[in-house]
């Protein structure tokens, strides 16, 4: 009895490279192969052009808001790098980066938060459910998906991020006990930031750490230092391939930080000190995987220039499909209620077509 509650300890945060860009020797995780360091760092760069591209959107007011992941873009790197084409991300609405890296279209992904569209792709094509903004509730359908395909004998394993404020939900404990009666491959990845808005996780939570929660439903933690992709890329690649073994879900928690406002609506000044956030920019998940990477000789000047080219024409991509005007269609209120209209829409539907028929007619 002894033996299994200890594997169910989530034990110190795995570190692989320091703040410092320097190699940390860790005998039970093992450094990533170079070319998957090179492609998260390739990843980080276009991720870090997208959080800044879109937080100077929301200033020119082509969108409505944006919850920023800058700071924190490892946690999504590693998600999307370590999943397989027939897995499944499910994401918050924090975690546009991770969606654009498993091959959303980024102007489909940032239209939910423009406000044309509930969600502006289709989830099956790479799948990857559409972005969630209540806490939680996306936990409990990962879980659904995750055991359908269990059912259906598919290999799948489905990735379900959250934030350390959806613990505090009731979803998140019933995601995790559905998933563990079932033995359902389900990744749950709690992003850290140490805020649920301007909640410190001081005051949400006195659990040794957010990994601890997945004790009590049997559910085996791990720890991970959320700014370093490399250990990011060893837990949840170890993670996924345990619940691919039929081994059943497994809680990760990355320690990481929200360097930007909860979104543009959020003034993060009134509940945070300036040398706290001072303390975390020296931590910068872009900047310690490229120190290690430029002094392992596995990046230079010129693949460097390279990859911040590639990034910039993404953010180009988002500027120029933002900035494209869309004439909103009235009948898509009632198109995409059921997979049938209904009579009682038909009636809506008719009854709007007559008002705008009116108005038009100067009635």
């Amino acid at each position: 009895m002894t033996a299994a509650i200890d594997a169910l300890l989530p034990g110190e945060p795995v570190v692989l490279i320091d703040a410092d860009g320097a190699r940390t020797p860790d005998d039970a995780h093992e450094l990533p192969a170079a070319d998957s360091l090179v492609q998260a760092y390739r990843s980080l760069v276009t991720a870090r052009r997208i959080n800044d591209q879109a937080y100077a959107l929301v200033r020119q007011g082509r969108l409505a808001v944006y919850p920023s992941s800058h700071g924190q873009e490892a946690c999504q790197v590693a998600a999307a790098q370590v999943l397989g084409e027939d897995d499944w991300l499910f994401p918050t609405y924090r975690d546009t980066v991770a969606a654009v890296l498993r091959g959303v279209d980024p102007v489909g992904v940032l239209v939910l938060l423009k406000g044309d569209w509930h969600s502006g792709y289709d989830p099956y094509e790479h799948k990857v459910a559409p972005q969630a903004t209540p806490l939680a509730t996306q936990l409990l359908h990962a879980v659904g998906v995750a055991h359908a395909a269990q059912l259906r004998g598919e290999p799948a394993v489905v990735m379900a991020l959250c934030g350390d404020g959806a613990t505090s939900e009731g979803d998140f404990h019933e995601a995790l006990n559905f998933a563990a009666v079932f033995g359902a491959p389900v990744v749950f990845f709690v992003q850290n930031n140490q805020y649920a808005i301007s909640v410190p996780l001081a005051r949400q939570s006195v659990a040794p750490s957010l990994a601890h929660k997945g004790i009590g439903y049997g559910i085996p933690g791990r720890r991970v230092d959320g700014n370093d992709v490399a250990a990011l890329l060893s837990v949840l690649g170890a993670a996924v391939q345990r619940a691919r073994d039929g081994e059943g879900p497994q809680l990760v928690e990355a320690h990481t930080y929200r360097m930007q406002a909860h979104t543009n609506a959020d003034d993060a000044t009134r509940y945070r000190a300036d040398d706290e956030v001072a303390a975390w920019e020296r931590r910068d998940p872009v900047r310690r995987i490229e120190t290690y990477l430029r002094g392992a000789g596995l990046l230079d000047d010129a693949t460097a220039a390279a990859f911040a080219a590639e990034a910039e024409q993404v953010a180009a991509q988002v500027r120029d499909g933002l900035n494209t005007d869309v004439t909103p269609r009235p009948d898509d209120l009632f198109d995409h209620v059921y997979a049938r209209r209904t009579p009682q829409l038909d009636e809506q539907a008719a009854l709007l077509a007559d008002e705008l028929a009116a108005e038009q007619a100067g009635e």
